[in-house]
């Protein structure tokens, strides 16, 4: 079997997408009947790196529109059995390739990108798909809305981690003194400060952080990530009166965010937008509690409290109790946890693509 994947970004990619992408690729090449995995990416951030034997990336597709599109114009004469599309804004180029090859098509969703109604067209192409593929219900449930495709276009397959990877393990002594974090409770947030993405609950967190100072002054809170999104948050911090209680850290590599997380009390994430949350799962696979919401995908994340709070991003009350909650809890990674595990994972992929293309019995002489 061989599967084409159209993706904004993999491998040399930054981000949720990027990460679910790569996992999508490398359970795909543990699945015996998959001989090769041809992934074209749309946008290449850094150094391509630990693609499975079976991969071919197609890297010069990246960079401008015309270069992605050649590229995938150019593989119309080769044969796939199974067609996937990362992204709905990739769909006019991958439904009419996979008509054309006469192969299932599959949408991968994960959150904003299908939640609203798109333009007419894409609209005309998500309806054309044969299987849609979502991180969690909320999104599955938001796309439907417009869509109204068949419930059994759906399959489910959240986002996963490699449990081994992380870990309980002391603070990072290095990252502490850098941060002054020495007898310091730390609520950390990891996300991308972009201003189109101020439902992260960021906002939310800096406007009871002052409420929350009076329960326990020592707390400090460390906002990982960048975008264009930051001087706006600083300057609400000054205007709260709570900037010398918060650390802007900036860009995280991503062999470096397991000891960032590790030097949190707790991981808190209480907004409106979130299609599941691969950084819950990060959080928790270090042993740091988290706090989510009751009104997007990371309420999936945290398997409906099971694995965490969930806190209403519309009721400062609720933030605050569901922060005070968690900071009161020991650190440890939870059981539960391994729902999300590589192996369930993989064995929820497997049965997806088998559903698809059923895997062939012997050949007749």
């Amino acid at each position: 079997m061989r599967v084409l994947l159209l993706v904004t970004d993999a491998y040399g990619g930054h981000g949720g997408i990027a990460y679910y992408n790569r996992c999508l690729t490398e359970a795909l090449a543990e699945i015996p009947e998959v001989t090769e995995i041809v992934v074209v990416p749309r946008a290449i951030r850094f150094a391509p790196a630990g693609m499975p034997s079976k991969v071919r990336f197609v890297a010069h597709a990246a960079g401008r529109k015309w270069k992605f599109i050649r590229a995938v114009a150019s593989l119309a004469a080769r044969h796939f059995d199974l067609l996937i599309c990362g992204h709905i804004n990739l769909l006019p180029l991958a439904v009419p390739l996979a008509k054309l090859k006469r192969v299932p098509a599959v949408l991968q969703v994960h959150g904003i990108d299908v939640w609203e109604q798109p333009a007419a067209s894409l609209a005309f192409w998500a309806r054309q798909v044969d299987a849609v593929w979502s991180v969690s219900g909320v999104t599955r449930d938001r796309m439907n809305s417009w869509a109204k495709l068949p419930a059994s276009t759906y399959t489910i397959i959240p986002n996963t981690i490699h449990l081994d990877r992380y870990g309980l393990a002391p603070k990072r002594s290095e990252l502490v003194a850098r941060y002054q974090l020495a007898g310091r409770k730390v609520i950390m947030t990891l996300a991308r400060l972009a201003g189109d993405e101020r439902y992260k609950g960021i906002d939310e967190i800096l406007e009871v952080l002052g409420a929350l100072l009076i329960h326990d002054p020592t707390l400090i809170y460390l906002i990982v990530g960048d975008g264009d999104d930051e001087a706006r948050l600083r300057a609400k911090a000054a205007l709260l009166g709570v900037a010398d209680n918060v650390v802007f850290v900036g860009f995280v590599e991503e062999a470096e965010k397991a000891d960032y997380l590790r030097l949190a009390d707790v991981f808190a994430l209480p907004g409106r937008g979130e299609g599941f949350g691969i950084v819950f799962l990060e959080a928790l696979a270090c042993g740091v509690p988290a706090v989510g919401s009751q009104l997007d995908g990371s309420r999936e994340a945290l398997r409906g409290g099971e694995l965490g709070e969930l806190a209403d991003p519309r009721d400062p009350a609720s933030i605050k109790a569901c922060i005070l909650r968690t900071l009161a809890r020991p650190k440890g990674v939870p059981p539960g946890l391994a729902y999300f595990g590589w192996p369930n994972f993989q064995a929820r992929l497997a049965r997806a693509v088998s559903s698809l293309v059923p895997a062939k019995g012997p050949q007749n002489p």
